[in-house]
């Protein structure tokens, strides 16, 4: 409930006085003209019973008002000992406001017989129901009853003393959108289409040294900076299913366009005059598809706990028996590979877990995985043009964690902010007949620090956009996409 709502709740809630009042007003006028014709004693008599009796209503609103701003206010019902009369008759109705109380000459005995409003020789009853006894037989005492099952606010409990299960917290739009991107897919769906886009930037600047070193201290030779700039542009489909409320099922389809281009200096021999090329390559990516398991629903005191596994194909292009070559005439510097892999050429199996608790209007989650690379053997992983190497390639097992925060600030929008590392051991290769050997520099380290924005459209469509910003050389530059999954 946002802010609007609960404070609007209380203005409603002090204008049923009024209301009552001129209810109250009404009942004594039809009394008033049922007392004609009694001495003035009696009448006496009767005006007194009748004012206590508006008393005691005018009281019992004045606690229900009472008890509706404190269950705003989060504090509940008080005195939860009360009997279960007035308990049911002090209730919110379906609209979150008190149940009016009837009049008083429809909450006497026999008000809705002939005659009812000259019952006795008196036109009232001697002895009036109390209002804090509640109506228990009445159509009125049945809707007060059954006000609080329909549409109680959050907090209410609908029977003094019941005991309740331990429900799932509800989660707005925007909470639910941050589950469904952060954690998990949504199991209580069978189908959902999420397809986005994102751009992966690189800069990489490196020394290039073509020479040797004499004396052990002076290098002769020529001295180059080399610079790479890359893009990557990846657009992928996801396909989820929801198999059972707690199991569900996807698989993900990427396309991917690469672009890098190469700047190196040595153009005609001199190392100050500068000659760039690019590169462009453009194919379907690693299809991948996976499981989701989970193994706790999220309550008012446990979070929300679901485990996946994923199996990574070699469908991309693969990055080993790709051959370098030079790019420029002129330029003896300035090589670079024919073309660009958009794989890694690996299968791999991921295993994870991932936690969510939300805490209205903030979510917090975190998960860890381990990547499992299956050596592959490859009848080339030499670049050398005219050169053929077979070996077997093992990338190092990854080793990936990280945790955020989100922050509904409406019903449909909301922001998150979360950081991600990623720790790779070293690759080795063995060729044939050889052993297990490390491949120099293949160790990396990736953290990455996650912006995200979310919209939610309506409720099939959800906007999600993100940026990432590198935090180590290992890491790209940034990434920034946007997706858009559609539930059915």
């Amino acid at each position: 409930m946002n802010m609007m709502s609960k404070t609007a709740l209380p203005r409603f809630s002090l204008a049923a006085i009024p209301a009552a009042v001129l209810i109250f007003s009404l009942a004594q006028t039809a009394n008033a003209q049922a007392l004609q014709g009694q001495s003035v004693e009696d009448r006496l008599n009767t005006l007194m019973r009748v004012v206590d009796e508006q008393q005691r209503q005018i009281q019992s609103l004045e606690r229900q008002v009472t008890n509706l701003e404190m269950a705003q206010r989060g504090r509940g019902l008080p005195g939860a000992g009360a009997p279960d009369g007035a308990a049911i008759a002090e209730q919110p109705g379906a609209d979150g406001l008190p149940v009016p109380l009837p009049p008083l000459a429809q909450a006497l005995p026999g008000a809705n017989a002939p005659g009812a409003l000259t019952g006795t020789a008196t036109g009232v009853p001697v002895n009036p129901p109390s209002p804090d006894a509640g109506t228990s037989g009445g159509a009125t005492g049945a809707s007060a009853a059954s006000g609080p099952q329909q549409g109680a606010p959050v907090g209410v409990n609908p029977t003094v003393g019941e005991t309740q299960k331990e429900a799932q917290p509800t989660r707005t739009q925007a909470e639910q959108a941050v589950v469904e991107r952060e954690h998990a897919p949504l199991f209580d769906h069978k189908l959902t289409l999420d397809w986005g886009i994102s751009d992966t930037y690189y800069d990489r600047r490196q020394l290039q040294l073509s020479g040797f070193l004499a004396l052990d201290a002076i290098f002769l030779g020529n001295i180059n900076l080399g610079e790479t700039k890359s893009h990557q542009v990846m657009a992928d489909l996801d396909v989820r299913y929801g198999l059972t409320d707690r199991m569900s099922i996807d698989v993900d389809v990427p396309y991917i366009y690469r672009h890098s281009s190469f700047v190196v200096g040595g153009a005609g021999g001199a190392a100050s005059t500068l000659s760039d090329a690019s590169v462009n390559s453009n194919a379907i990516g690693d299809v991948n598809f996976g499981v989701y398991y989970q193994f706790l629903k999220e309550t008012n005191n446990l979070p929300d706990v679901v485990g996946s596994l994923r199996v990574k194909t070699p469908t991309g292009t693969s990055p080993f028996g790709i051959k370098v070559q030079q790019l420029t005439p002129d330029n003896t510097n300035l090589v670079a590979p024919s073309k660009l892999p958009t794989g890694t050429g690996f299968w791999n199996v991921t295993a994870g877990l991932s936690v969510l608790k939300t805490y209205d209007p903030v979510v917090l989650f975190g998960s860890i995985s381990y990547t499992y690379n299956i050596s592959r053997s490859f009848a080339d992983i030499s670049s050398v043009v005219g050169q053929t190497q077979p070996a077997d390639v093992k990338l190092g097992d990854i080793i990936q964690f990280g945790g955020g925060v989100a922050l509904a600030f409406s019903d449909k929008d909301s922001a998150s902010i979360s950081y991600t590392m990623a720790i790779e051991p070293q690759s080795k290769t063995k060729s044939p007949g050889g052993s297990w050997t490390g491949v120099p520099g293949s160790e990396t380290t990736a953290s990455v620090l996650n912006f995200g924005l979310n919209h939610v459209v309506n409720k099939h469509l959800t906007i999600n956009g993100a940026v990432s910003v590198g935090l180590t050389p290992d890491a790209p530059n940034f990434v920034v996409g946007v997706r858009f999954p559609y539930t059915f």
